[in-house]
Protein backbone atom coordinates (compact mmCIF):
# COMPACT_ATOMS: atom_id res chain seq x y z
CA UNK A 1 0.00 0.00 0.00
CA UNK A 2 1.47 3.34 -1.05
CA UNK A 3 1.62 6.35 1.26
CA UNK A 4 -0.96 9.08 0.48
CA UNK A 5 0.44 12.25 -1.08
CA UNK A 6 0.46 15.55 0.75
CA UNK A 7 0.20 19.03 -0.66
CA UNK A 8 3.31 21.19 -0.32
CA UNK A 9 3.25 23.38 2.75
CA UNK A 10 3.42 27.07 1.89
CA UNK A 11 4.82 30.00 3.88
CA UNK A 12 7.64 28.06 5.50
CA UNK A 13 9.47 30.01 8.19
CA UNK A 14 12.71 31.54 6.94
CA UNK A 15 15.71 33.57 7.99
CA UNK A 16 15.46 37.36 7.69
CA UNK A 17 15.85 38.76 4.18
CA UNK A 18 19.45 38.74 3.00
CA UNK A 19 20.62 36.17 5.57
CA UNK A 20 21.66 32.63 4.68
CA UNK A 21 22.79 29.70 6.76
CA UNK A 22 26.46 30.17 7.51
CA UNK A 23 28.88 31.56 10.11
CA UNK A 24 26.42 34.13 11.46
CA UNK A 25 23.59 31.66 11.99
CA UNK A 26 26.00 29.11 13.47
CA UNK A 27 27.09 31.70 16.04
CA UNK A 28 23.43 32.27 16.91
CA UNK A 29 22.99 28.51 17.29
CA UNK A 30 25.92 28.30 19.70
CA UNK A 31 24.43 31.08 21.84
CA UNK A 32 21.18 29.13 21.98
CA UNK A 33 23.15 26.07 23.09
CA UNK A 34 24.76 28.03 25.94
CA UNK A 35 21.35 29.12 27.17
CA UNK A 36 20.05 25.56 26.79
CA UNK A 37 22.85 24.40 29.07
CA UNK A 38 21.84 26.92 31.73
CA UNK A 39 18.19 25.88 31.42
CA UNK A 40 18.94 22.14 31.44
CA UNK A 41 20.99 22.52 34.62
CA UNK A 42 18.10 24.21 36.41
CA UNK A 43 15.38 21.71 35.48
CA UNK A 44 17.53 18.57 35.73
CA UNK A 45 18.90 19.61 39.12
CA UNK A 46 15.49 19.68 40.81
CA UNK A 47 14.15 16.71 38.84
CA UNK A 48 17.00 14.44 39.96
CA UNK A 49 16.71 15.76 43.48
CA UNK A 50 12.97 15.03 43.49
CA UNK A 51 13.54 11.41 42.41
CA UNK A 52 16.18 10.82 45.10
CA UNK A 53 14.13 12.59 47.75
CA UNK A 54 10.88 10.74 46.93
CA UNK A 55 12.52 7.32 47.26
CA UNK A 56 14.42 8.18 50.43
CA UNK A 57 11.35 9.67 52.11
CA UNK A 58 8.97 6.82 51.19
CA UNK A 59 11.37 3.89 50.60
CA UNK A 60 8.95 2.77 47.90
CA UNK A 61 9.77 1.67 44.36
CA UNK A 62 6.11 2.38 43.64
CA UNK A 63 6.62 6.05 44.51
CA UNK A 64 9.56 6.45 42.12
CA UNK A 65 7.72 4.64 39.33
CA UNK A 66 4.70 6.95 39.75
CA UNK A 67 6.90 10.05 39.79
CA UNK A 68 8.81 8.96 36.68
CA UNK A 69 5.72 7.69 34.92
CA UNK A 70 3.82 10.92 35.61
CA UNK A 71 6.63 12.91 34.02
CA UNK A 72 6.40 10.89 30.81
CA UNK A 73 2.61 10.93 30.89
CA UNK A 74 2.56 14.74 30.98
CA UNK A 75 5.03 14.84 28.09
CA UNK A 76 2.70 12.53 26.16
CA UNK A 77 -0.38 14.67 26.83
CA UNK A 78 1.30 18.01 26.20
CA UNK A 79 3.60 17.05 23.30
CA UNK A 80 1.16 17.95 20.49
CA UNK A 81 0.29 21.22 22.25
CA UNK A 82 3.97 22.12 22.60
CA UNK A 83 4.71 21.22 18.99
CA UNK A 84 1.85 23.28 17.59
CA UNK A 85 2.87 26.24 19.74
CA UNK A 86 6.44 25.99 18.47
CA UNK A 87 5.31 26.02 14.82
CA UNK A 88 3.20 29.14 15.35
CA UNK A 89 5.66 31.29 17.29
CA UNK A 90 9.22 32.48 17.04
CA UNK A 91 11.60 30.09 18.72
CA UNK A 92 13.02 32.63 21.16
CA UNK A 93 9.48 33.47 22.31
CA UNK A 94 8.81 29.77 22.92
CA UNK A 95 11.99 29.42 24.96
CA UNK A 96 11.21 32.50 27.05
CA UNK A 97 7.69 31.28 27.84
CA UNK A 98 9.01 27.82 28.74
CA UNK A 99 11.66 29.15 31.14
CA UNK A 100 9.23 31.59 32.74
CA UNK A 101 6.63 28.87 33.38
CA UNK A 102 9.32 26.71 34.96
CA UNK A 103 10.27 29.55 37.29
CA UNK A 104 6.64 30.11 38.34
CA UNK A 105 6.14 26.38 39.02
CA UNK A 106 9.26 26.15 41.16
CA UNK A 107 8.28 29.21 43.18
CA UNK A 108 4.86 27.66 43.85
CA UNK A 109 6.53 24.37 44.82
CA UNK A 110 8.68 26.27 47.31
CA UNK A 111 5.50 27.78 48.74
CA UNK A 112 3.99 24.31 49.26
CA UNK A 113 7.20 23.13 50.90
CA UNK A 114 7.14 26.01 53.37
CA UNK A 115 3.40 25.76 54.09
CA UNK A 116 3.24 21.96 54.56
CA UNK A 117 2.61 20.78 58.13
CA UNK A 118 5.19 18.58 59.90
CA UNK A 119 5.27 15.19 58.23
CA UNK A 120 3.10 16.36 55.34
CA UNK A 121 5.87 15.91 52.78
CA UNK A 122 7.20 12.58 54.00
CA UNK A 123 4.13 10.39 53.57
CA UNK A 124 3.29 8.59 50.33
CA UNK A 125 -0.43 9.17 51.02
CA UNK A 126 -0.19 12.86 51.93
CA UNK A 127 -1.82 15.40 49.56
CA UNK A 128 0.98 17.83 50.44
CA UNK A 129 3.53 15.34 49.11
CA UNK A 130 1.73 14.95 45.80
CA UNK A 131 1.01 18.68 45.42
CA UNK A 132 4.72 19.35 45.81
CA UNK A 133 5.65 16.59 43.38
CA UNK A 134 3.10 17.84 40.83
CA UNK A 135 4.46 21.40 40.81
CA UNK A 136 8.05 20.25 40.37
CA UNK A 137 6.92 17.91 37.59
CA UNK A 138 5.08 20.69 35.77
CA UNK A 139 8.12 22.95 35.93
CA UNK A 140 10.28 20.17 34.49
CA UNK A 141 7.79 19.05 31.83
CA UNK A 142 7.49 22.55 30.35
CA UNK A 143 11.13 22.14 29.34
CA UNK A 144 9.84 19.78 26.66
CA UNK A 145 8.46 22.74 24.70
CA UNK A 146 11.91 24.30 24.72
CA UNK A 147 13.51 21.07 23.52
CA UNK A 148 11.13 20.88 20.55
CA UNK A 149 12.00 24.47 19.69
CA UNK A 150 15.71 23.64 19.90
CA UNK A 151 15.30 20.76 17.41
CA UNK A 152 13.64 23.08 14.88
CA UNK A 153 16.29 25.74 15.55
CA UNK A 154 18.94 23.28 14.33
CA UNK A 155 17.08 23.12 11.01
CA UNK A 156 16.72 26.90 10.88
CA UNK A 157 20.30 27.88 11.70
CA UNK A 158 22.54 24.98 10.68
CA UNK A 159 23.33 23.96 7.06
CA UNK A 160 21.91 20.55 6.15
CA UNK A 161 25.29 18.86 5.77
CA UNK A 162 26.25 19.84 9.33
CA UNK A 163 23.02 19.03 11.19
CA UNK A 164 24.10 15.60 12.40
CA UNK A 165 27.14 17.20 14.03
CA UNK A 166 24.98 19.99 15.48
CA UNK A 167 22.69 17.35 16.96
CA UNK A 168 25.80 15.81 18.49
CA UNK A 169 26.56 19.15 20.14
CA UNK A 170 23.02 19.20 21.52
CA UNK A 171 23.70 15.78 23.04
CA UNK A 172 26.97 17.08 24.50
CA UNK A 173 25.21 20.00 26.15
CA UNK A 174 22.61 17.59 27.54
CA UNK A 175 25.41 15.46 28.92
CA UNK A 176 27.17 18.37 30.58
CA UNK A 177 23.94 19.43 32.24
CA UNK A 178 23.22 15.85 33.31
CA UNK A 179 26.71 15.45 34.77
CA UNK A 180 26.55 18.68 36.77
CA UNK A 181 23.04 18.17 38.09
CA UNK A 182 23.26 14.47 38.91
CA UNK A 183 26.31 15.05 41.11
CA UNK A 184 25.01 18.10 42.88
CA UNK A 185 21.43 16.84 43.22
CA UNK A 186 22.59 13.86 45.27
CA UNK A 187 24.92 16.01 47.33
CA UNK A 188 22.24 18.65 47.86
CA UNK A 189 19.64 16.15 49.07
CA UNK A 190 22.20 14.29 51.18
CA UNK A 191 23.80 17.30 52.88
CA UNK A 192 21.43 20.28 52.48
CA UNK A 193 17.94 18.78 52.23
CA UNK A 194 15.07 19.62 49.92
CA UNK A 195 14.58 23.16 51.26
CA UNK A 196 17.98 24.44 50.16
CA UNK A 197 17.72 22.40 46.95
CA UNK A 198 14.53 24.27 46.10
CA UNK A 199 16.14 27.63 46.84
CA UNK A 200 19.07 26.81 44.56
CA UNK A 201 16.71 25.72 41.79
CA UNK A 202 14.67 28.91 41.93
CA UNK A 203 17.85 30.97 41.83
CA UNK A 204 19.30 29.10 38.84
CA UNK A 205 16.02 29.29 36.95
CA UNK A 206 15.99 33.05 37.46
CA UNK A 207 19.50 33.20 35.99
CA UNK A 208 18.37 31.16 32.97
CA UNK A 209 15.46 33.53 32.28
CA UNK A 210 17.74 36.55 32.63
CA UNK A 211 20.35 35.08 30.28
CA UNK A 212 17.69 34.36 27.65
CA UNK A 213 16.91 38.07 27.43
CA UNK A 214 20.30 38.51 25.73
CA UNK A 215 19.89 35.65 23.23
CA UNK A 216 18.76 36.45 19.70
CA UNK A 217 17.53 33.96 17.07
CA UNK A 218 17.27 35.37 13.53
CA UNK A 219 13.90 34.25 12.22
CA UNK A 220 10.96 35.68 10.34
CA UNK A 221 7.66 35.33 12.20
CA UNK A 222 5.71 32.23 11.10
CA UNK A 223 2.78 32.89 8.79
CA UNK A 224 -0.39 31.32 10.15
CA UNK A 225 -2.87 29.88 7.70
CA UNK A 226 -6.29 30.11 9.31
CA UNK A 227 -7.01 29.86 13.04
CA UNK A 228 -4.35 28.29 15.23
CA UNK A 229 -5.37 24.87 16.55
CA UNK A 230 -3.83 24.15 19.97
CA UNK A 231 -3.66 20.41 19.21
CA UNK A 232 -2.92 20.09 15.50
CA UNK A 233 -2.48 16.34 15.57
CA UNK A 234 -4.13 16.00 12.16
CA UNK A 235 -1.49 18.26 10.60
CA UNK A 236 1.32 16.22 12.14
CA UNK A 237 -0.20 12.94 10.96
CA UNK A 238 -0.72 14.35 7.47
CA UNK A 239 2.96 15.23 7.17
CA UNK A 240 4.16 11.94 8.65
CA UNK A 241 1.98 9.98 6.22
CA UNK A 242 3.49 11.91 3.32
CA UNK A 243 6.95 10.49 4.03
CA UNK A 244 7.18 6.77 3.14
CA UNK A 245 8.31 4.79 6.18
CA UNK A 246 8.25 7.65 8.67
CA UNK A 247 5.44 6.11 10.71
CA UNK A 248 7.73 3.11 11.10
CA UNK A 249 10.37 5.26 12.78
CA UNK A 250 7.80 6.76 15.14
CA UNK A 251 6.46 3.29 15.97
CA UNK A 252 9.97 1.94 16.59
CA UNK A 253 10.80 4.79 18.95
CA UNK A 254 7.48 4.27 20.74
CA UNK A 255 8.08 0.55 21.24
CA UNK A 256 11.61 1.29 22.40
CA UNK A 257 10.26 3.61 25.06
CA UNK A 258 8.25 0.75 26.52
CA UNK A 259 11.65 -0.66 27.44
CA UNK A 260 12.82 2.79 28.58
CA UNK A 261 10.06 2.79 31.19
CA UNK A 262 11.74 -0.16 32.90
CA UNK A 263 14.99 1.75 33.30
CA UNK A 264 13.17 4.91 34.36
CA UNK A 265 11.32 3.10 37.13
CA UNK A 266 14.08 0.86 38.49
CA UNK A 267 17.48 2.35 37.74
CA UNK A 268 17.60 4.65 40.78
CA UNK A 269 16.23 2.07 43.26
CA UNK A 270 18.84 -0.43 42.09
CA UNK A 271 21.61 2.15 42.36
CA UNK A 272 20.50 3.16 45.82
CA UNK A 273 20.84 -0.45 46.98
CA UNK A 274 24.52 -0.31 46.02
CA UNK A 275 25.38 3.26 47.08
CA UNK A 276 24.34 5.99 49.48
CA UNK A 277 22.40 8.86 47.91
CA UNK A 278 25.49 11.08 47.98
CA UNK A 279 27.65 8.47 46.25
CA UNK A 280 24.88 7.54 43.82
CA UNK A 281 24.65 11.18 42.72
CA UNK A 282 28.40 11.19 42.12
CA UNK A 283 28.14 7.91 40.18
CA UNK A 284 25.50 9.40 37.89
CA UNK A 285 27.64 12.48 37.43
CA UNK A 286 30.73 10.48 36.51
CA UNK A 287 28.90 8.11 34.17
CA UNK A 288 27.10 11.00 32.50
CA UNK A 289 30.46 11.85 30.97
CA UNK A 290 29.27 9.19 28.54
CA UNK A 291 26.68 11.66 27.22
CA UNK A 292 29.48 14.11 26.51
CA UNK A 293 31.66 11.46 24.87
CA UNK A 294 28.83 10.24 22.64
CA UNK A 295 27.75 13.76 21.72
CA UNK A 296 31.30 14.86 20.91
CA UNK A 297 31.82 11.74 18.83
CA UNK A 298 28.81 12.68 16.67
CA UNK A 299 29.88 16.35 16.57
CA UNK A 300 33.31 15.29 15.31
CA UNK A 301 32.54 12.38 12.97
CA UNK A 302 28.84 12.73 12.18
CA UNK A 303 26.52 9.78 11.62
CA UNK A 304 27.50 8.68 8.15
CA UNK A 305 25.30 8.54 5.08
CA UNK A 306 22.73 6.20 6.71
CA UNK A 307 21.74 7.57 10.13
CA UNK A 308 18.69 5.30 10.29
CA UNK A 309 20.93 2.22 10.14
CA UNK A 310 23.12 3.79 12.83
CA UNK A 311 20.04 4.26 15.02
CA UNK A 312 19.11 0.57 14.86
CA UNK A 313 22.66 -0.65 15.45
CA UNK A 314 23.00 1.57 18.51
CA UNK A 315 19.73 0.24 19.91
CA UNK A 316 20.95 -3.31 19.41
CA UNK A 317 24.00 -2.55 21.57
CA UNK A 318 21.80 -0.81 24.15
CA UNK A 319 19.70 -3.97 24.44
CA UNK A 320 22.84 -5.97 25.08
CA UNK A 321 23.92 -3.58 27.82
CA UNK A 322 20.52 -3.92 29.47
CA UNK A 323 20.85 -7.70 29.57
CA UNK A 324 24.26 -7.84 31.25
CA UNK A 325 24.89 -4.82 33.48
CA UNK A 326 23.05 -6.28 36.50
CA UNK A 327 23.73 -10.00 36.09
CA UNK A 328 25.92 -9.76 39.18
CA UNK A 329 25.47 -7.39 42.10
CA UNK A 330 28.80 -5.67 41.45
CA UNK A 331 29.13 -1.90 41.51
CA UNK A 332 31.75 -1.87 38.76
CA UNK A 333 29.53 -3.84 36.37
CA UNK A 334 26.57 -1.55 36.99
CA UNK A 335 28.62 1.62 36.66
CA UNK A 336 30.37 0.40 33.52
CA UNK A 337 27.05 -0.53 31.93
CA UNK A 338 25.57 2.87 32.71
CA UNK A 339 28.64 4.58 31.24
CA UNK A 340 28.33 2.67 27.96
CA UNK A 341 24.56 3.21 27.91
CA UNK A 342 25.04 6.95 28.23
CA UNK A 343 27.69 7.01 25.50
CA UNK A 344 25.20 5.49 23.09
CA UNK A 345 22.07 7.49 23.92
CA UNK A 346 23.17 10.79 22.27
CA UNK A 347 24.18 8.89 19.13
CA UNK A 348 20.72 7.32 18.87
CA UNK A 349 18.95 10.62 19.57
CA UNK A 350 21.10 12.52 17.07
CA UNK A 351 20.32 9.91 14.41
CA UNK A 352 16.56 10.19 14.95
CA UNK A 353 16.67 13.99 14.98
CA UNK A 354 18.78 14.12 11.82
CA UNK A 355 16.35 11.92 9.91
CA UNK A 356 13.34 14.01 10.94
CA UNK A 357 15.08 17.31 10.17
CA UNK A 358 15.89 16.01 6.69
CA UNK A 359 12.54 14.58 5.62
CA UNK A 360 10.01 16.87 7.40
CA UNK A 361 9.32 20.44 6.10
CA UNK A 362 10.51 23.11 8.52
CA UNK A 363 7.09 24.74 8.94
CA UNK A 364 5.68 21.49 10.34
CA UNK A 365 8.65 20.20 12.32
CA UNK A 366 7.35 21.43 15.67
CA UNK A 367 4.11 19.49 15.28
CA UNK A 368 5.88 16.37 14.05
CA UNK A 369 8.48 16.50 16.84
CA UNK A 370 5.72 17.12 19.37
CA UNK A 371 3.51 14.32 18.06
CA UNK A 372 6.41 11.87 17.93
CA UNK A 373 7.58 12.75 21.42
CA UNK A 374 4.00 12.36 22.64
CA UNK A 375 3.69 8.83 21.30
CA UNK A 376 7.16 7.88 22.50
CA UNK A 377 6.55 9.34 25.95
CA UNK A 378 3.16 7.65 26.27
CA UNK A 379 4.85 4.27 26.16
CA UNK A 380 7.23 4.78 29.09
CA UNK A 381 4.66 5.61 31.81
CA UNK A 382 2.63 2.53 30.91
CA UNK A 383 5.68 0.39 31.57
CA UNK A 384 6.71 2.40 34.62
CA UNK A 385 3.27 2.21 36.21
CA UNK A 386 3.15 -1.55 35.55
CA UNK A 387 6.71 -2.51 36.39
CA UNK A 388 6.84 -0.70 39.74
CA UNK A 389 4.06 -2.73 41.37
CA UNK A 390 5.16 -5.94 39.62
CA UNK A 391 8.75 -5.53 40.81
CA UNK A 392 7.72 -4.46 44.32
CA UNK A 393 5.07 -7.10 44.93
CA UNK A 394 6.03 -10.05 42.72
CA UNK A 395 9.55 -10.24 41.33
CA UNK A 396 11.51 -8.83 44.28
CA UNK A 397 9.82 -11.20 46.81
CA UNK A 398 10.14 -14.09 44.35
CA UNK A 399 13.86 -13.56 43.80
CA UNK A 400 14.31 -13.28 47.56
CA UNK A 401 12.75 -16.69 48.07
CA UNK A 402 14.62 -19.98 48.06
CA UNK A 403 12.89 -21.17 44.87
CA UNK A 404 13.66 -17.96 42.99
CA UNK A 405 17.31 -18.02 43.99
CA UNK A 406 17.62 -21.69 43.05
CA UNK A 407 16.12 -21.11 39.61
CA UNK A 408 17.98 -17.93 38.66
CA UNK A 409 21.21 -17.84 40.66
CA UNK A 410 23.14 -19.40 37.75
CA UNK A 411 22.39 -16.26 35.74
CA UNK A 412 21.92 -13.50 38.31
CA UNK A 413 24.04 -14.65 41.24
CA UNK A 414 23.17 -13.62 44.78
CA UNK A 415 22.29 -10.24 46.27
CA UNK A 416 19.57 -7.95 47.57
CA UNK A 417 18.25 -6.66 44.23
CA UNK A 418 18.05 -9.79 42.07
CA UNK A 419 14.37 -9.12 41.36
CA UNK A 420 15.23 -5.81 39.70
CA UNK A 421 18.09 -7.49 37.85
CA UNK A 422 15.69 -10.06 36.39
CA UNK A 423 13.49 -7.26 35.05
CA UNK A 424 16.47 -5.64 33.32
CA UNK A 425 17.48 -8.92 31.65
CA UNK A 426 13.98 -9.59 30.35
CA UNK A 427 13.68 -6.01 29.06
CA UNK A 428 16.95 -6.37 27.16
CA UNK A 429 15.74 -9.57 25.49
CA UNK A 430 12.52 -7.89 24.34
CA UNK A 431 14.38 -4.85 23.01
CA UNK A 432 16.71 -7.09 20.99
CA UNK A 433 13.72 -8.70 19.31
CA UNK A 434 12.29 -5.26 18.43
CA UNK A 435 15.51 -4.18 16.73
CA UNK A 436 15.90 -7.41 14.76
CA UNK A 437 12.32 -7.11 13.47
CA UNK A 438 12.87 -3.43 12.58
CA UNK A 439 15.97 -4.22 10.52
CA UNK A 440 14.00 -6.58 8.30
CA UNK A 441 10.91 -4.39 8.00
CA UNK A 442 9.51 -2.62 4.95
CA UNK A 443 9.23 0.79 6.72
CA UNK A 444 12.99 0.68 7.36
CA UNK A 445 13.66 0.30 3.63
CA UNK A 446 11.10 2.95 2.69
CA UNK A 447 12.38 5.55 5.14
CA UNK A 448 15.98 4.92 4.14
CA UNK A 449 14.95 5.70 0.58
CA UNK A 450 13.02 8.80 1.66
CA UNK A 451 16.10 10.13 3.46
CA UNK A 452 18.32 9.57 0.44
CA UNK A 453 15.84 11.28 -1.91
CA UNK A 454 15.15 14.29 0.34
CA UNK A 455 16.58 17.65 -0.66
CA UNK A 456 19.78 18.62 1.18
CA UNK A 457 18.03 21.56 2.89
CA UNK A 458 14.62 21.46 4.54
CA UNK A 459 13.96 25.20 4.53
Amino acid sequence: MTEPPVEPLAHEAALPAGMTQGPETLRAFRRVLVNTLVSNVTTSFLWFALTFWAYLETRSVLATSIVGGSFMLLIAVLGPLFGTFVDHHRKRTVMMISSSLTLVSYVLAAGVYVAAPPGGLTSFSSPWFWAFVALVLIGSVVEGMRNIALSTTVTLLVPAEERDKANGLVGTVTGIGFMITSVFSGLAIGFLGMGWTLAISVGLTTVAVGHLLWVRIPEEPPVREGPMMPYDIAGAVRVIRSVPGLFGLVLFATMNNFIGGVFMALMDPYGLTLFSVQVWGVVLGVTSVGFIIGGLWVARFGLGARPLRTLLLVNLVLAGVGMVFTVREAWWLYVGGIMLYMCLIPIAEAAEQTVLQRVVPYASQGRVFGFASSLEAAAAPITAFLIGPIAQNVLIPYMGSASGQAQWSWLLGDGDARGIALVFVLAGVVQTLFVVVAFGSRPYRLLSGSYERAAPAAT
